[in-house]
């Protein structure tokens, strides 16, 4: 007897072979707004690689397939290791091709080197986002390494600005590209640093030992790492390599790997060091000044990450929604979906805007002006964007139902993966404090902001009226505020830039949703077919 029980149908396909930079409307125009237009063809291209199904499958497989800690050789000799998927090693190898590791520091980099690295930056985390930990301590490491590579370790800067990515165990020296990582944070401290017992010592070589532990040893398999010790003068900043300059092995012991509840790709270990050479960078005491200058690079790597991951799940739910059927119609043509994934949409629209405004001062850090919009408003963006990712993609999930919580669809994956940006380099406390200190610290900060919000001034009712209550607050802020200061300003500068930017009815659409406490008004029809359709490049 034959049985049929059923006939499979009105099952969306999964999204793939898509062009990630195309189909994007806010991020094209981002770009070129904000001096990246050199890099559009690149980035199509860019953007059509990374979208095919293999691309998709190689973030699948290097997240099913974690890293592997190698204490041992075959012979019982001290190895301390890692073994990775191949998967891994061919979406390291895409990164530095595409110069997401080293763009801004090329020799002739160009005028908006920063703004074409955030948007490769976003495409490769719609892919597996795990790889990109290596890539933004390599890439917060490089400038600082330029200028003070030990002695001994000078021929490192032609690997530093290299586009080959060299996996093997031998001497940096040796190789064709070199990877950085950071070891800051120990058991008893996490971000209080100056808590940190590892000792450093110096020899008469002008060298150090250091004796200690690292409780998050970031990307165990780098050629090198940052490390924060205690000297005689202080907390100081050591480079720290994994091969001596005689060729044999730094004693850098790994104790094992974190098991961790997303970032499964990436390594991330426990470390000892046992009598470990290093050599310091600046001077003694200066090492949190030293962190300090790479920290806001690498903060804003979390923002540019939780927004690519956000993009990626709004992608996955408007695919979907343009396919599945329910009480016959389309989801997407479902007055309560229209209205959620416009939502989503309009609040990606806010970010991207304001993301590449910042990259843009990134850029022109030079101009005391733009150096001070960057400082204030990277510890707001990481705290806000990275926060602001974990209900998105849950929302995500929902329109998709129960097949976007299984594990053949991407969005676990995302799910897991928004809550590291959040804690990584500073979790939501410490960035808000880190605001705060800008605003009672940095000379003419209040100028910055006026100036800027007053070029917008009287365009929106919203927003007008949550800059005098912002202001209210910045005549004696109170540190028990800061998370919310710290929304207000990203919240005003996310507003200013659509307002300047986005067509008026999005732009005050914008504005409604997210200054007006009474922001669950429903987006006017034409607002939703607007955004729905930049959403897929004008396409869908």
């Amino acid at each position: 007897m034959h049985w049929q029980t059923h006939t499979v149908f009105n099952q969306p396909l999964p999204l793939s072979n898509s062009n990630l930079f195309l189909s994007d409307s806010a991020l094209r125009e981002a770009v070129v707004r904000e001096g990246a237009e050199w890099d559009v063809e690149l980035l199509a291209s860019i953007g059509q690689q990374l979208g095919t199904a293999e691309s998709l499958e190689l973030g699948r497989l290097a997240n099913a397939n974690p890293p592997e800690l190698l204490r041992y050789d075959a012979t019982g000799a001290r190895l301390d290791d890692v073994r990775f998927h191949p998967a891994w090693h061919l979406l390291m190898q895409g990164l530095y091709a595409n110069r997401v590791h080293n763009l801004p520091w090329e020799e002739e980099a160009r005028k908006g080197a920063f703004v074409a690295r955030a948007a490769r930056f976003i495409l490769h985390a719609q892919v597996e986002a795990g790889t990109l930990c290596p890539i933004t301590m390599t890439f917060a490491a490089t400038p600082l390494l330029q200028q003070s590579l030990p002695a001994p370790y000078r021929n490192w800067l032609t690997p530093l600005q290299s586009d080959r990515y060299d996996p093997h165990l031998v001497p940096g020296g040796q190789k064709r590209g070199l990877l950085i990582g950071m070891g800051m944070t120990e058991k008893q401290g996490g971000s209080d640093v100056l808590s940190n017992t590892t000792r450093a010592e110096k020899c008469s070589d002008g060298s150090y030992r250091l004796v200690g532990h690292k409780w998050f040893f970031s990307v165990p398999q780098s050629d090198a790492h940052l490390v924060l010790a205690q000297a005689k003068g202080g907390l100081s900043c050591f480079f720290v390599p994994r091969f001596l300059p005689d060729g044999h092995r730094n004693p850098v012991r790994l104790e094992r790997l974190k098991d961790k509840l997303g970032n499964r790709s990436n390594a991330s270990s426990e470390a000892e060091f046992m009598d470990a050479s290093g050599w310091l960078l600046g001077e003694e005491g200066e090492g949190v000044r030293q962190i300090l200058r790479m920290g806001g690079m690498t903060r804003l790597d979390c923002a540019l990450g939780s927004h690519g991951l956000m993009r990626r799940a709004l992608s996955v739910a408007l695919y979907h929604a343009h396919q599945r059927q329910v009480f016959g119609k389309n989801l997407i043509d479902q007055p309560l979906m229209r209205e959620l994934l416009s939502r989503m949409a309009l609040q990606l629209e806010g970010q991207t805007a304001f993301l590449f405004r910042l990259t843009r001062a990134w850029d022109r850090r030079d101009n005391p002006q733009e150096a001070a919009w960057a400082r204030l408003f990277t510890p707001a963006a990481k705290l806000n964007i990275c926060k602001a990712g974990i209900p998105f993609v849950a929302e995500a999930m929902e329109v998709l139902g129960g097949v976007g919580y299984c594990e053949e669809s991407e969005l676990p994956r995302l799910y897991r993966e928004m809550p590291v940006n959040s804690i990584w380099e500073g979790s939501g406390n410490i960035m808000a404090l880190d605001v705060l200190r800008v605003l009672a610290k940095q000379p003419g900060i209040l100028e910055v902001l006026s100036e800027d919000f007053a070029q917008v001034k009287g365009q929106d009712r919203h927003f007008d009226r949550c800059w005098r209550q912002l202001q209210q607050k910045l005549r004696k802020p109170q540190e028990a505020q800061g998370r919310e200061i710290a929304g207000q300003i990203y919240l005003l500068g996310t507003g200013a830039q659509m307002l300047r930017h986005a067509s008026p009815p999005v732009a005050q659409a914008w504005c409604r949703m997210m200054l007006d406490p009474r922001g669950e008004i429903a987006l006017p029809a034409q607002v939703q077919s607007d955004l729905l359709l930049r959403a897929t490049g004008g396409v869908a």
